[in-house]
């Protein structure tokens, strides 16, 4: 467990939950202690204001019926909708609950994708911790394929990949396909405090990782360590903390990924083939165990924060390619979970900038996009948020 964690004082159980979830601890540099005003003409509003979600943590619409969307539980339920304001039913899409163990503030059901060709063949892939059994009682990650049976589901489970977690913390838990058709999986150190294990540099292990699966093939034999000695093969990057939430530039097809920091720093990576982002020697530019030779080939983020205004965790988000808000254009947007503010970066000559959006009502766990690229996020008050153009 993160030392630093239990030290913080939590006025509401689902808070402290949450920050279980997401958080441990991070911090150092990037913005002034005290929020600014905002800037942009954007609005944070309500999106299903007749709907509530028990620990939402992934939001998506379905391919090729932009006017449904499905929120996924930390319990192991998906649940579908109607894509409007005024919805207020919802569906099971896929009930996992009697297979999902999420009885640790870190485990259950982390991470939703569909299928490519989802509009064809209705498939899904999750990523979540399995309840345990007799004869494989360790904690473990699961990586699962559900094709459906009928025209239902979930119909045939296959499982794709699997790892054992040390700990109950740091499952990372974004999965989501890539430009290439490729899934890319974002893996967690394994947990307890500063990597006990030094999982995130070591190769021959799954955590602290990005994973890129060809999901008929295993490891594609373009991945960057498929032929290194003792070297897992689905790594595509490694170095990682605990990668809370990552996405795809559906125009550049750059990776973002927002890695959740120790006691110091949160980050934000561009993440590449290959790449080494530093945990555990550095966390984000600063020097985290000074025992460990240094890798030599670390990448620094490309952004990092501190802990001030009450900031704990970083939520990753994604590059806004809508078309509702041409301010936006261009820009990751990302959250705190813990001070519940919404950001906007944007890279230019002169560097990054960073623009206040707004607060939330509650703490943020996820963004997802619709067909159009306009951008959602659910929140541990149990709604899901929109942006909208503002005045």
């Amino acid at each position: 467990m993160d030392d630093c964690r239990y030290h913080r004082s939590v006025a509401v159980t689902a808070l402290a939950v949450a920050v279980n979830l997401l958080a441990a601890c991070g911090g150092g540099g990037g913005f002034d202690d005290a929020s600014p005003p905002p800037v942009l003409a954007v609005d944070i509003v309500e999106a299903f204001p007749a709907l509530s979600f028990d620990q939402p943590l992934a939001f998506a619409t379905v391919p090729g019926d932009d006017g449904r969307a499905v929120v996924a539980l930390r319990n192991g339920l998906i649940q579908i909708f109607d894509n409007d304001a005024g919805a207020n039913t919802r569906d099971a899409f896929l009930d996992l609950r009697e297979r999902v163990d999420d009885s640790g503030g870190e485990m259950g059901l982390l991470g939703f994708a569909f299928d490519p060709a989802y509009a064809d063949n209705g498939i899904v892939y999750v990523n979540y911790t399995p309840e345990p059994t007799p004869l494989r009682p360790q904690r473990r990650t699961v990586i699962s394929r559900f094709s459906p049976l009928d025209g239902e589901l979930p119909g045939i489970e296959s499982e794709l990949l699997s790892y054992d977690q040390p700990f109950e913390n740091h499952n990372g838990g974004w999965l989501g396909f890539g430009p290439d058709g490729r899934l890319y999986i974002a893996s967690g150190d394994g947990g307890g405090a500063g990597d006990p294990q030094n999982n995130a540099q070591n190769l021959g292990t799954l955590l602290g990782k990005i994973l890129r699966i060809d999901t008929d093939d295993g490891a594609p034999d373009d991945n960057p360590f498929v032929d290194e000695p003792g070297a897992r093969g689905e790594i595509w990057a490694y170095g990682l903390r605990n990668p809370f939430r990552a996405s795809f530039d559906r125009d550049t097809g750059e990776l973002w990924v927002a890695d959740v920091g120790q006691g110091a720093l949160e980050e934000i990576d561009i993440v590449e083939r290959g790449g080494n982002y530093g945990w555990r020697k550095f966390e984000g530019t600063q020097v985290y165990n000074e025992g460990d030779p240094d890798p030599g080939d670390a990448t620094p983020p490309i952004y990092e924060y501190d802990h001030g205004n009450g900031r704990c965790s970083v939520t990753g988000g994604h590059v806004y390619r809508g078309e509702a808000i041409p301010a936006l254009t261009g820009r990751y947007v990302f959250a705190d979970f813990c001070s519940r503010e919404v950001w906007a970066l944007r890279r230019d000559g002169a560097g990054v900038r960073i623009d206040l959006l707004g607060t939330l009502p509650g703490n943020p766990s996820s963004f997802g996009e619709d067909g159009a690229g306009e951008l959602y996020i659910t929140a541990f008050d149990g709604k899901v948020y929109r942006l909208a153009p503002g005045n």
